[in-house]
């Protein structure tokens, strides 16, 4: 219903052509305000949760521990009843939750950019520093609710995107190329796809058209779909791309190539193939060159590493798989930590306020406190 439809027939009439594009200004700027109070009160809550976390972290850890933390919780519920969250289990989860970042000054500050009960998620499930920075960010850039944050470090996300297998350090400008390793991992999990373990190329692509947002939402949230055996007509033949998606991040077109077997290292001949042709092609001026992604149901990490060294495309090897665990061979395969931080600067970049408000009290100054 347009705006004036509302308004007497006269008192319509007498309004700008203009006032619709008025009207969706101030509704944008009121969306805008409401989401920057709620991110305000959120880092007030989680900076008082860290307060409370380091007034009783003494006597949650002493003898009298649990017996003084659930009188604490009686008497704060009933100085304020109509405040959720002071039971005694919450006010053990702020103590452990002061103790496990007290002594980590670059995370304290990202603790507030998430919500209290993704931070509990991020809290019992990842014991390292930076796989609880990663999931973090990632949480604040896609915006995971905490569903889907506990499926992704079910899913193991982290491991898989630290390591993934790419050619993006020698063919993907340095402006864009943590970005760009962040946006292929190293194993994907279709379990959504409900799909037997045995299955052709085309049942594999049909079942992912059936689901394409819970696929797209898999593939890390930034791609759109741009279509399915899209075709490239070159010297009168046609050629098709199983997929062909745009990251939004990276202005580029990305191209999906499936297979349900083996990779094989003839695979990376015919992606540069694909890419060179959307690049001339089909790429949009102001778009980045294309990059392409094999997606295989198993691989040799050493056949993969050969097949890359001199491609000259950028191009990204990945499995996927119906079940839901990294392989245990894998699991001391993780990069270097000076590695894992630099791609952790592509979301440290994206995350920050091009306009920052006056900030709020840091949790890196409360650090410095001793209560």
């Amino acid at each position: 219903m347009k705006p004036e439809e509302h308004l007497p027939p006269k008192l319509a009439r007498r309004l700008p052509v203009s006032y619709g594009k008025l009207l969706g200004e101030i509704k944008a700027r009121i969306r805008s305000a409401q989401y920057e109070a709620l991110k305000a009160v959120n880092k007030e809550l989680v900076t008082l949760y860290w307060d409370i976390g380091a007034i009783t972290r003494r006597q949650a850890a002493g003898s009298h521990g649990e017996a003084v933390v659930k009188r604490l919780a009686s008497d704060l519920q009933k100085e304020f009843p109509g405040i959720s969250g002071f039971s005694w289990r919450n006010l053990f989860n702020m103590s452990r939750f002061y103790l496990a970042y007290r002594h980590l000054p670059k995370l304290q500050p990202l603790v507030a950019i998430i919500g209290w009960t993704h931070n509990l998620i991020i809290l019992q499930k990842c014991k390292e520093p930076l796989e609880r920075e990663f999931y973090i960010r990632m949480t604040r850039k896609f915006g995971w609710t905490k569903d889907v944050l506990a499926i992704q470090i079910d899913n193991q996300s982290y491991e898989k995107t630290m390591l993934n297998q790419t050619n993006f350090d020698r063919t993907v400008p340095a402006k864009y190329r943590d970005q760009a390793k962040l946006a292929v991992r190293d194993d994907y999990t279709f379990d959504f796809l409900e799909l037997g373990e045995e299955h052709s190329e085309r049942e594999l692509e049909r079942a992912i058209l059936s689901k394409i947002e819970k696929f797209l939402r898999e593939m890390g949230g930034r791609f759109a779909f741009l279509g399915s055996q899209f075709r490239l007509e070159i010297a009168d033949e046609e050629y098709s791309i199983d997929l062909l998606l745009f990251h939004r991040g990276l202005r580029c077109l990305f191209a999906v190539d499936l297979k349900i077997g083996d990779f094989k290292p003839e695979f990376v001949g015919k992606m540069q193939f694909y890419l060179a042709a959307l690049d001339d092609q089909v790429r949009m001026p102001g778009e980045n060159a294309s990059i392409g992604m094999i997606l295989c149901r198993t691989k040799e990490r050493a056949i993969v590493e050969y097949a890359l060294r001199e491609s000259k495309k950028p191009i990204g090897v990945a499995t996927y798989q119906i079940v839901k665990r990294l392989p245990k061979e894998l699991a001391d395969q993780l990069p270097e930590p000076k590695q894992i931080e630099a791609l952790m600067m592509d979301l440290e970049q994206e995350l920050r306020p091009k306009n920052p408000a006056r900030p709020l009290r840091s949790l890196h100054s409360l650090a410095a406190k001793k209560p």
